[in-house]
């Protein structure tokens, strides 16, 4: 994943569709340049924006006048102006209300697979115009550049809008979704609680972006591990919008579940439903077999090696990962973004009849008794309105309790560690051991 950094210099943007009329232009700036400029509501340090009146796109007003490094960087129909009437009048017309959808990392591998996903309308419907707001860093600000050409040469009839920058107080102005990818990746010699320090001051600071200036309604799907405690750390930061809203991504966890149960049952995995992860995006995660189906019938009854159930299912799931790179040499971005693009559906379109899906979501006024005040992969349903509700109609035994009570208690220790992002005191690290899912290295 693509390392977020925060300290912001410069943010292009290119605008696509303004009422009745599509006026866009880009401008690169040289982050070495002395010209300042008139800052936005919510930006800190920036020294380039862009006020973009309704109908039209504005040049930036100059404080000091100097002439930027480089030249004006403009790509194809970004730099066009033309008529939209006629196309509502027919094509635009049954389309929905544009929405703004942010994503960090976007320059990143996981990104490059999941923003045409989201362009093309596989994500939030084909009738569903959208704007992609993508999050880099300075390092990253060329990548970023050629996604948006990328976006621009597939010709996405919903794509109307695209922007990029490295300051999320501008990315995630307005933002509706979003989808928090970037962090730091965890390498030779790190351990879990200095990644949980590292990233967690990413995410706390996104959190803060989150807070100050995007929709009062805004869904948060966090990515970027540990996901768990960097969606509690980015959640405790945004006061304003409600804790419910916050998720963090167990979803390619539970496809790998679904996955290996119909491979050992030998079935097409569309026939396996309601399956759970329960807790933290770990070693210590729980693939819940108890509840799960195979063509409506308990997996119990269907699978009938219930020591593999016992012993190697759970293991299969945690390690698939670490299997992906050893065969492939990759990390496995493609399918982590379709667990994304998955884990969106779920929110907005209803979930079928009697089934469900898990999301790591916040625990208050839970019905399972799991302590409070973290964010732990539980299962949901959903009409299909961007909100959930969780699964009341669940079984346990003794077997899924103690395991169930492992990850719990593995949550509460990271809490503890990132006490001091959360506002809660010092961080005192006491993990009892590396959890790391294979693969996450």
């Amino acid at each position: 994943m693509a390392v977020a950094e925060l300290s912001p210099s410069f943010t292009w943007t290119t605008n696509r569709l303004q009422s009745s009329q599509l006026s866009i232009s880009s401008t690169r700036f040289s982050h070495y340049s002395r010209r300042t400029f008139r800052p936005l509501p919510g930006t800190r340090n920036a020294r380039i924006s862009c006020s973009i009146a309704p109908t039209q796109v504005q040049a930036p007003i100059a404080v000091q006048a100097e002439e930027p490094k480089g030249k004006n960087d403009c790509f194809g129909v970004f730099c066009l102006t033309y008529d939209l009437r006629a196309e509502e009048e027919t094509k635009t017309k049954s389309w929905k209300k544009l929405i703004n959808v942010a994503v960090s990392g976007a320059a990143g591998m996981i990104s490059n697979h999941l923003l045409f996903k989201i362009a093309s309308g596989e994500v939030f419907g084909p009738d569903q115009p959208v704007t992609l707001k993508l999050l880099g860093s300075e390092r990253s600000f060329q990548a970023l550049e050629g996604v948006a050409m990328e976006l621009e040469d597939s010709l996405f009839p919903l794509l109307r809008e695209v922007s990029i920058g490295i300051n999320p107080y501008e990315v995630f102005q307005d933002a509706e979704w979003a989808l928090l990818i970037g962090a730091k990746p965890r390498g030779p010699g790190m351990e879990r609680a200095d990644l949980l320090d590292i990233n967690g001051k990413i995410f706390a600071e996104q959190g803060n972006a989150l807070n100050a200036v995007a929709s009062r309604n805004v869904k948060v799907v966090v990515v970027g591990n540990p996901c768990n405690t960097n969606a509690l750390i980015c959640l405790k930061n945004a006061p304003n919008i409600p804790a419910k809203n916050f998720h963090a991504l167990t979803r390619l966890d539970e496809n790998r579940a679904k996955c290996q149960l119909a491979l050992k049952a030998s079935v097409f995995y569309d026939q396996v439903s309601n399956v759970t992860i329960w807790g933290n995006h770990s070693t210590t995660q729980v693939p819940d077999f108890l509840n799960a189906r195979i063509n409506r019938l308990p997996v119990k009854k269907v699978i009938k090696d219930h020591k593999w159930l016992q012993e190697e299912f759970t293991e299969k799931v945690q390690k698939r990962g670490g299997v992906l790179i050893k065969k492939w040499g990759r990390s496995s971005a493609a399918s982590t973004a379709v667990s994304i693009a998955d884990a969106i559906k779920s929110l907005v379109t209803p979930t079928p009849e009697g089934d469900w899906f898990s999301s790591g979501v916040y625990t208050n006024g839970n019905p399972y008794g799991i302590a409070e005040d973290i964010v732990f992969s539980m299962p949901c349903r959903s009409k299909g309105d961007g909100d959930y509700e969780l699964v009341k109609d669940v079984i346990f035994n003794d077997y899924l309790h103690k395991r169930i009570t492992k990850t719990e208690a593995e949550l509460l220790a990271e809490k503890r560690c990132v006490a001091h992002l959360i506002g809660e005191g010092i961080g005192v690290c006491d993990l009892p051991e590396d959890t790391m899912l294979p693969g996450e290295m």
